[in-house]
């Protein structure tokens, strides 16, 4: 299979790339060696590499950034994901393309299921619906999939940001009111690979690890685990908030665990706990 990624360098296209089977061509792309709202330069990209399958991990990621940058967001995320559905469709490619749960507004009592009725808060969350409407309008083979709490040993992530604060600060305060289920993006890349070597059909996918937590729970468990590793010095207080005592510029879901069964159900990817697959990540930080 000759498959293109796209977002290359980024959490999730990097671990795309690693996880790559052997027998299949992989080839990726970044920012800066493609436009992804350029058509030409799409079509141009899928010819040279003559992709079969063509992966979008890139996006416009600052959430709150967002709120006053709305067009740029939109540009990334909606757009040009129009842009790359209808290259994909004209070179006979399909198209897998990454999604959030910050399409939900976070008032289910319980896991989201891959149907279910999507309301963003943010201009983010709209933005990546928008991109998703562009994917499944096209002839019904592309695929979405939704995952949540991305992190990796590299790029900008809430655990790397923990670390950091842990070994900065005398204390650290975490919101304990927003619920959802941090992924490993390692994780992330098993379940793409997973759903192309099923030939899944076309359609929306959830992919998260297992189990649940709020962003208090992450970061102490990020703590005790790093701990235990040598990676910080000492233990600091962490301080549970409620989301009003950290005021963000965008809303976020309350609640945004995704429903993963049908996903796992039909790929041949064991899903792991959140803990252990952040044990495996930092694990790749104390290794020298």
């Amino acid at each position: 299979m000759r498959v293109l990624v796209l977002g290359g360098g980024g959490q999730v296209a990097s671990a795309v790339v690693a996880a790559a089977p052997a027998h299949h061509q992989v080839a990726a792309r970044t920012q800066a060696e493609l436009d992804i709202g350029d058509e030409r330069a799409v079509a141009r990209a899928l010819a040279e590499t003559h992709a079969e399958w063509l992966i979008n991990a890139a996006a416009y990621t600052a959430v709150d950034l967002a709120e006053d940058h709305r067009s740029q967001a939109i540009a990334v995320n909606d757009t040009a994901v129009g842009v790359l559905a209808a290259a994909a469709s004209k070179a006979g490619c399909r198209l897998l393309h990454l999604s959030t749960d910050f399409v939900f507004d976070g008032k289910s009592n319980r896991a989201y299921l891959p149907g279910d009725q999507t309301n963003p808060l943010s201009v983010y969350g709209a933005s990546k619906l928008g991109g998703e409407r562009h994917v499944l309008n096209r002839a019904g083979a592309g695929i979405v999939l939704r995952t949540a709490w991305v992190y990796a040993a590299a790029g900008r992530n809430f655990v790397l940001t923990m670390l950091r604060l842990m070994r900065e600060k005398e204390q650290v305060s975490v919101v304990c009111d927003q619920i959802g289920t941090p992924t490993w993006a390692a994780g992330i890349a098993g379940a793409i690979w997973g759903l192309i070597e099923a030939g899944a059909p076309g359609g929306v996918y959830h992919w998260t690890d297992l189990g649940v937590a709020s962003w208090y729970d992450f970061a102490v468990a990020i703590q005790d685990e790093a701990l235990t590793r040598g990676l910080l010095p000492r233990a600091v207080p962490i301080t549970p908030i409620p989301s009003t005592a950290y005021p963000t510029r965008a809303r976020r879901p309350a609640f945004s665990v995704l429903d993963t069964d049908s996903t796992r159900a039909l790929i041949k990817v064991p899903a792991r706990h959140w803990r252990h697959n952040l044990r495996s990540m930092l694990d790749e930080l104390r290794a020298p």
